[in-house]
């Protein structure tokens, strides 16, 4: 072939490829002024990240690896925010008829502490039988916040506070003031006092608390608490 028909040739394959690269960019350009940057910004991503980086996931690699550092972030913040939110509760109480004492540590770190909880069951149990019975946590709780309330750190006396079911009809045969249903019975009930004290102050203060029922007895020198409906007597 002659040597300028071959230089032709290549001289209009250039042009063409010339003229075609040129329509593409005219095409794009005019998508981009017609659609804006939502168009331009959809393009781009379709030929950064076409299948989405593969293992499903949406993001770039290094901007899931920083969401995933910031979920860790947020849930260690979170767990130290909970921890200061929820502080540990202790309680300190001494039977009057058993001389038993006992102050624990009864919840920490958001958790009631099982060995503690049996250790004030003990401590609570019904004197007479020597029956345990497990004592509701509401009951434990309203004892560490009474505290609180009064401002005292004095150990909570016990006059009273699991009682057996024959205990209970026994001290319903010799006193109208015990109930039939006691919540004693349940170990949903105590009955307390705290040297230094009057029952008519600690009267007033598990009121104020407005959590269960709030019985005084001042010509005992006691009064007792309970975690049912809100009342007095």
């Amino acid at each position: 072939m002659d040597t300028k028909i071959i230089q032709t040739i290549n001289t209009e394959e250039t042009v063409t490829a010339t003229r075609r690269d040129f329509l593409k960019k005219l095409a794009y350009g005019s998508v981009l002024a017609l659609g804006g940057t939502d168009i331009a910004s959809a393009t781009v991503r379709s030929i950064i990240d076409p299948h989405h980086y593969g293992h499903g996931h949406t993001y770039p690699p290094h901007k899931e690896i920083n969401k995933r550092l910031i979920h860790s972030t947020l849930n260690r913040k979170t767990q130290n925010v909970s921890k200061r939110i929820v502080p540990a509760r202790s309680i300190h109480l001494v039977h009057r008829e058993t001389g038993d004492k006992l102050k624990v540590t009864y919840f920490e770190n958001g958790r009631y502490i099982k060995d503690a909880l049996h250790e004030i069951n003990h401590i609570l149990r019904d004197f007479h039988t020597n029956d345990s019975h497990p004592i509701d946590t509401a009951l434990i709780d309203q004892l560490f916040e009474l505290k609180h309330t009064l401002g005292v750190n004095k150990p909570i006396q016990v006059v009273s506070a699991y009682r057996a079911p024959e205990t209970n009809a026994a001290l319903r045969r010799i006193s109208s003031g015990v109930a039939e249903h006691s919540y004693h019975i349940e170990g949903r009930a105590i009955d307390i006092r705290i040297e230094g004290l009057q029952a008519h102050t600690i009267k007033k203060a598990a009121l104020s608390m407005a959590k269960g029922g709030v019985g005084y007895y001042p010509e005992s020198n006691f009064v007792h608490l309970d975690t049912g409906d809100i009342r007095t007597w």
